[in-house]
This record gives structure tokens, sequence and C-alpha cells, in this order.
């Protein structure tokens, strides 16, 4: 079979502009929450979009860590290439995947650097060798091989041992929203999309879009 005739029917459910509900982040907390319980594979897994100065898009996947009212939040190193990226243009474009219940969550809007208190709660409460490779990479950047990385991982675990700093150049981001669209595939894709866009006034306009 050629790869053009790869389609899938999607049937397993319908979404409505007048069904969700009026706040997004309440609307994504349900789906999220319908994705954990459905047990979909990193259910928490975002592909996270940049553009760089040279007007050359990139994206990658990224977990995200908490969301709320506030906005969306995930951590990196702040000398990777999407932190380079966000510095010279902070509009980022979030997507989640949750193909076994035939739905994808889109969200833009713009970031900000969370806290050095936040960053030091969240980074201290991961793994200790996760820590410890914070220390160890510098994501993004080139190495001759393989054995130069594990050898970096040793020199760190040897320097911190249990109880490693955070690194400066490490620490996270928040998306606050300014677009959410909820899509919902159905058959003969005529999918449902519905967009939520905010106002002046802090209120959210709900629209249907076309598929």
């Amino acid at each position: 079979m050629s790869i053009a005739h790869l389609r899938k029917e999607y049937c397993q459910a319908s979404l409505s502009e007048n069904d969700v509900d009026p706040d997004p982040i309440k609307q994504f907390s349900k789906w999220f929450d319908e994705a954990l319980k459905a047990e979909i594979p990193e259910a928490n897994a975002m592909s996270v979009s940049t553009v760089g100065a040279d007007g050359r898009p990139s994206s990658r996947i990224i977990l995200i860590k908490d969301f709320g009212p506030q906005g969306f939040d995930w951590f990196t190193n702040y000398e990777s290439r999407k932190g380079h990226e966000l510095q010279d243009n902070q509009f980022v474009a979030l997507l989640f995947f949750w193909i076994g219940l035939e739905r994808q969550v889109r969200i833009e809007g713009r970031i900000k650097r969370l806290s050095a208190e936040e960053n030091d709660t969240y980074f201290h409460s991961r793994p200790v060798k996760s820590q410890l490779g914070a220390h160890a990479s510098a994501q993004s950047a080139p190495i001759a091989n393989r054995e130069l990385l594990e050898a970096k991982y040793v020199q760190a675990e040897q320097q911190y041992g249990e109880h490693p700093p955070r690194p400066a150049h490490w620490g996270g981001y928040r998306v606050v929203p300014d677009a959410i669209e909820f899509w919902q595939g159905r058959p003969s894709r005529m999918h449902d999309r519905v967009q939520y866009r905010l106002q002046p006034d802090g209120t959210w306009q709900r629209t249907r879009l076309q598929p």
C-alpha cells in the first residue's frame, strides 16, 4: 500500500461549540484527564514550535509540567536552540495529539520565564540522575561522540554527588495563551474544530472553524 492511501476514519466522538466549557483551560483540563484515564501513551507530551531570528521554524517534543489559569509550564536548557529562538521571538505554539481519542489541542501564545524559586522547586523534585544530566549536557551544542558525553556525566556526578545545584542556564517557561483550538476527528474528514481567542477584556470568544 502506498503512503498516499494510508488513512483512518475517525468516529469516536463529536465536539460542539455549544457544549464545551466557556473557559478553555477548564476544557483542556477535562480533555487532559480523559487522555490520562484512557492511558494514552505520554499524554503529557506536546510539540513545541519556535521561530528563530532567521524566520525558520523548528519543533520538538517536550513534556508539560503544569498548567492552569496562569498558562502552560515546561522546563529546558535556556542555552538550547529553542532557548535562543525564544530570546528572538517570544511567540510559541504547542500541540497535543492524543491519537487514541482522535483529538488534538493547539495552543498559541507568548512565552515568559518562570521565577528562580519555581525553577529551583521543580529542579530538585527531579531524579538526581536527571539533575546531573542538566549539568552534563550543553543542549543542542555539537559533541564529538557518545563517550565524551558520558564522561561529562561522570564528571558532574563526581563533582556534585547526590545534591547538584540547579544550573543557571536551566529553568522553566510559561506559555500565556491567546488562542486555543480543540480538534475532534470525525468521519469523512469533516472534523470538529472549536477555537477560543482571548479578547481585550480578558474573556474568551468561541468560534467553530471549518475542517
